[in-house]
């Protein structure tokens, strides 16, 4: 009677034992290593430590952005060389000034009543138009001079032509016919001349009238002569500049001369804000007192003030020792610090820099980079953008 009972008990103690081995064998694949089976258990926290780290993918080096060179030339990416020299910068103060060859101070040619005044200030003239008319008895004379020398080579020219036919003839010797021509080569050169005299002064008409004209074309800044008054020679008419070819002049240390170079950058600033302009050009003027350099730029795309309005600009030299410096959009603010891109194999890397002083377009840097590296210069906006882009993927 006992043993009847024991045996059934017996029985469902080893069903569950057998149950329960299956159940095991189940939860761990037959090829899996024990040690890995241990390895992926639960860490306390409801969260496998093992298993789903070594199925993860190996992530990118941190702070590089993989780009493919299609890609980086599509997106204007440019890589430039990192500038050696921080140098320094300079202020400079000065106008705008029309260019050399788009001004006039306009004189008269001779000495004379003025008769008609042309134009006004603010008139627009084209090159060769005709400011005023002045009436000069010393134009009369030019132009007399002018008709009676062209008469005179013309009667030697003559005479020329009719000894050459008697030498054919045998009337006349061949020697008189060379002194002929001589003298036709002669007359034909003062005529000439007295031409050339007349056409500087202004081409005078019979009467004597002259017309001052404009050498270039603009727009007529001041008028310095009143009908019916008497101008001298040489004496200034009006002025007359091209405000489409202004440009900016600045003065600076003489010493500046020799380290501005034409194709160097400036930042000009002015009332209405500030723009970026080239150097066309840079020489010391010695007929200053003390001496000083002459620095003329244009604007890069932007328009001038009106002629004679005051600026200022600051130039960046280059120096002697051995400090760095890279463009200023090179300088990007990368999880609250400096950084500058640096190109890597398959891509840029973020690297860490102290940056120095801004200069113009350039900020030296202090730290950070070797030299020899060669880092984005232009839209390194745009990788900063997608490493930030990158970050907040991964963060899910």
């Amino acid at each position: 009677m006992t043993l009847s009972r024991t045996f059934p008990l017996i029985g469902g103690v080893l069903l569950i034992v057998l149950l329960a081995g299956c159940a095991g064998n189940a939860q761990t694949p037959a090829n899996e290593d024990p040690a890995a089976a241990k390895a992926g258990t639960d860490d306390g926290h409801g969260h496998a430590t093992g298993s789903k780290e070594a199925k993860a993918p190996a992530d990118a080096d941190e702070g590089v952005v993989p780009l493919t060179p299609e890609q980086i030339k599509a997106s204007g990416i440019e890589v430039v060389a990192i500038g050696r020299g921080g140098g320094g910068s300079t202020r400079l103060s000065g106008r705008v000034e029309p260019s050399v060859g788009a001004r006039a101070s306009v004189a008269s040619t001779v000495t004379g009543r003025v008769e008609r005044v042309l134009v006004a200030p603010g008139t627009a003239v084209k090159q060769n138009q005709a400011l005023a008319i002045v009436v000069s008895g010393e134009a009369a004379v030019f132009r007399a001079n002018a008709l009676a020398a062209s008469a005179e080579a013309e009667a030697a020219r003559l005479a020329y032509g009719r000894d050459k036919a008697l030498v054919d003839q045998g009337v006349v010797a061949r020697q008189e016919m060379e002194a002929s021509r001589a003298r036709s080569l002669a007359a034909q050169a003062q005529a000439a001349a007295a031409q050339a005299q007349a056409a500087a002064n202004g081409a005078p008409d019979a009467s004597g009238r002259v017309r001052i004209t404009s050498p270039v074309a603009g727009i007529v800044g001041n008028v310095q002569v009143t009908p019916g008054g008497v101008v001298a020679a040489g004496s200034a008419v009006a002025d007359v500049a091209d405000p489409s070819m202004n440009e900016l002049v600045f003065t600076a240390p003489p010493a500046l001369a020799a380290q501005v170079t034409p194709g160097m950058k400036l930042e000009v600033s002015v009332p209405g804000g500030s723009f970026a302009a080239t150097v066309t050009g840079s020489a010391a003027d010695v007929r200053q007192q003390g001496g000083v350099a002459v620095i003329r730029a244009t604007p890069v795309d932007a328009s001038l003030p009106p002629a004679g309005s005051p600026v200022s600009a600051v130039v960046v030299t280059e120096g002697q020792d051995g400090s760095l410096s890279v463009p200023a959009d090179a300088v990007q603010n990368v999880d609250g610090s400096s950084a500058v891109f640096v190109a890597v194999e398959g891509g840029f890397k973020a690297q860490p820099v102290l940056a120095g002083r801004r200069a113009g377009d350039r900020i030296e840097i202090l730290g950070g980079l070797t030299g020899n590296e060669r880092i984005v210069g232009v839209n390194a906006f745009l990788l900063k953008a997608e490493l930030a882009k990158g970050e907040a993927e991964h963060g899910h």
